[in-house]
């Protein structure tokens, strides 16, 4: 087991399930004490948490809506508080626009998924690198976007909008902090087995038609998303910033082929 996070403080939210769980359980796997965000799924929480304490590390949950901006900054504090303050942010939580085409999709649903996707890892971005400034520079923030920042998602416009939003912020961010040392990249997951895409890959038909569009064959797997961040929050990516990884088995790639 690798001790490369030994000690430091990794920010995660949406880590009740999906990605962020898998997030949490690699980092604390490689020895760091883990603040577990999630919203509504305790259950979930609870069980990440226990993922942590297994790897022998420190968890604290805690219940916060991202699109809150009190919320957010009351959040830091506590984690402060109760684990350090956070040397790695990991920005996982996030919702999808529920296939709703443009022509349909109200004011409402069009903030929900904006405020959630794009909003919330502003907020957390903003605090955690004040927090780092303050105590002196040097840390690692990882924002989960999608193949969606680049390719369209019809009935998806919303999701795409916040997941291509959220990238260019990413970039501007790691110039901006790039002299306090604090790193900034984005890792863009495609087809990911997550409770997000459980009912599409569940259903023998709309998987079929997916895996058909991807070269690989097959949906990828939270952990082998959580294994791109873990390398990203180790010191061994230290050289690396403002890019974003893209994790899809090719699919990226095969978008538009046959024209």
């Amino acid at each position: 087991m690798s001790n490369s996070l030994d000690g430091q403080v990794a920010l995660v939210t949406g880590a009740d399930s999906g990605i962020g769980r898998a997030v949490a359980r690699e980092l604390a796997g490689a020895g760091a004490n883990i603040a577990i965000v999630y919203l509504h799924d305790t259950e979930g929480a609870d069980a990440s948490a226990r993922d942590v304490a297994a790897a022998g590390r420190r968890a604290h949950t805690a219940q916060v809506d991202v699109r809150d901006q009190r919320g957010v900054a009351d959040l830091f504090d506590i984690v402060s508080d109760r684990l350090g303050v956070p040397r790695i942010l990991v920005n996982c939580a996030g919702i999808g626009a529920g296939g709703i085409p443009v022509a349909e999709t109200t004011g409402d649903d069009w903030d929900r998924v904006i405020r959630t996707d794009l909003y919330g890892p502003f907020y957390c971005c903003r605090h955690f690198v004040q927090a780092r400034k303050r105590a002196g520079g040097r840390g690692k923030i990882v924002n989960i976007t999608s193949v969606h920042e680049a390719i369209p998602s019809p009935g998806n416009a919303a999701y795409g909008a916040a997941k291509g939003g959220l990238l260019t912020p990413t970039r501007s961010l790691a110039l901006e902090v790039a002299p306090d040392r604090i790193n900034v990249n984005a890792v863009a997951p495609g087809l990911i087995h997550t409770p997000m895409t459980e009912a599409r890959i569940q259903d023998p038909e709309k998987r079929r038609a997916a895996e058909a569009q991807i070269p690989l064959g097959r949906p990828g797997e939270p952990w082998e998303v959580a294994r791109l961040v873990l390398y990203l929050a180790e010191p061994d990516s230290d050289y690396v910033t403002g890019q974003s990884f893209t994790i899809d088995g090719g699919l990226e790639m095969n978008w538009g082929q046959g024209a």
